[in-house]
Protein backbone atom coordinates (compact mmCIF):
# COMPACT_ATOMS: atom_id res chain seq x y z
CA UNK A 1 0.00 0.00 0.00
CA UNK A 2 1.60 3.04 -0.81
CA UNK A 3 1.31 6.33 0.58
CA UNK A 4 -0.64 8.47 -2.22
CA UNK A 5 -3.40 5.30 -1.29
CA UNK A 6 -3.62 6.02 2.55
CA UNK A 7 -3.74 9.43 2.30
CA UNK A 8 -6.90 9.16 -0.71
CA UNK A 9 -8.16 6.36 1.59
CA UNK A 10 -8.04 8.74 4.66
CA UNK A 11 -9.96 11.76 2.96
CA UNK A 12 -12.21 9.60 1.49
CA UNK A 13 -13.22 8.42 5.02
CA UNK A 14 -13.47 11.80 6.78
CA UNK A 15 -15.40 12.81 4.03
CA UNK A 16 -18.11 10.03 4.72
CA UNK A 17 -17.76 10.43 8.35
CA UNK A 18 -19.11 14.48 8.38
CA UNK A 19 -21.73 13.37 5.78
CA UNK A 20 -23.13 11.30 8.37
CA UNK A 21 -22.83 13.97 10.86
CA UNK A 22 -24.69 16.48 8.27
CA UNK A 23 -26.83 13.92 8.06
CA UNK A 24 -28.11 13.25 11.58
CA UNK A 25 -29.48 16.63 12.51
CA UNK A 26 -32.85 17.19 13.48
CA UNK A 27 -35.71 16.80 15.84
CA UNK A 28 -35.80 13.85 18.47
CA UNK A 29 -38.74 11.98 17.74
CA UNK A 30 -41.74 12.75 20.43
CA UNK A 31 -42.19 10.47 23.23
CA UNK A 32 -44.84 7.61 23.19
CA UNK A 33 -48.30 7.56 24.69
CA UNK A 34 -48.85 6.58 28.07
CA UNK A 35 -50.31 3.35 28.32
CA UNK A 36 -54.42 3.13 28.45
CA UNK A 37 -55.16 3.16 32.06
CA UNK A 38 -56.19 -0.37 34.40
CA UNK A 39 -56.36 -3.18 32.17
CA UNK A 40 -58.55 -5.39 33.74
CA UNK A 41 -57.68 -8.71 34.76
CA UNK A 42 -59.32 -12.19 33.41
CA UNK A 43 -61.99 -13.28 35.57
CA UNK A 44 -60.95 -16.55 35.00
CA UNK A 45 -57.40 -16.14 36.70
CA UNK A 46 -58.50 -17.59 40.16
CA UNK A 47 -60.30 -20.48 38.73
CA UNK A 48 -56.80 -21.16 36.74
CA UNK A 49 -54.54 -20.93 39.95
CA UNK A 50 -56.78 -23.21 41.82
CA UNK A 51 -56.81 -26.06 38.71
CA UNK A 52 -52.72 -25.82 38.32
CA UNK A 53 -52.93 -26.49 42.49
CA UNK A 54 -54.82 -29.24 42.08
CA UNK A 55 -53.03 -30.97 39.50
CA UNK A 56 -49.57 -29.85 40.81
CA UNK A 57 -50.61 -32.14 44.30
CA UNK A 58 -52.37 -34.76 42.09
CA UNK A 59 -48.79 -35.05 40.29
CA UNK A 60 -46.84 -35.16 43.29
CA UNK A 61 -49.19 -37.88 45.12
CA UNK A 62 -48.86 -40.39 41.93
CA UNK A 63 -45.33 -39.65 41.83
CA UNK A 64 -44.30 -40.42 45.34
CA UNK A 65 -47.04 -43.63 44.98
CA UNK A 66 -44.52 -45.09 42.37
Amino acid sequence: MGLQYKKFLASILFVLISVVCIAQEGQPPPPTPPPPPGFPIDDALPLLFILALFLGIYRKLKLNKR
